[in-house]
């Protein structure tokens, strides 16, 4: 019974050895560049916050420009072709958080212009 199961885990590991990277779940390298580029501008949108009013308004232009190239950059981004529904699915679901992290950021930006000078 030992010897059935450890052939099973052999069996299960040298399978999964043969599978292709993109079978395992995560986002794909233009999600993982989008997400450095989305943090780099969420570190822009915290100098904004500390700064005061003409500095502030420097800074949140040039977040809402780092924003305007991460829109386009993720309406211009696809599925790649081959996917199974899994990866499809999980694709998808990477791409909704990035969208997500967007739109706070973009929220965020509003909140600031609306706010009374510092």
């Amino acid at each position: 019974m030992i010897k059935k199961a450890n052939f099973a885990v052999a069996a299960l590991v040298a399978a999964v050895s043969f599978l292709p990277a993109a079978a395992f779940a995560g986002p794909d390298l233009l999600q993982q560049q989008l997400q450095r580029e989305l943090a780099a501008a969420k570190a822009k949108q915290e100098q904004a916050e500390k700064a005061k009013a003409v500095e502030r308004q420097k800074f949140i232009q040039e977040h809402m420009q780092m924003m305007q190239k991460a829109m386009d950059q993720m309406q211009a981004m696809k599925p790649q072709a081959g996917m199974t529904m899994q990866q499809h699915e999980d694709w998808i679901a990477e791409h909704q958080k990035l969208m997500d992290d967007m739109l706070q950021q973009m929220m965020k930006d509003q909140h600031m212009m609306m706010q009374p000078g510092k």
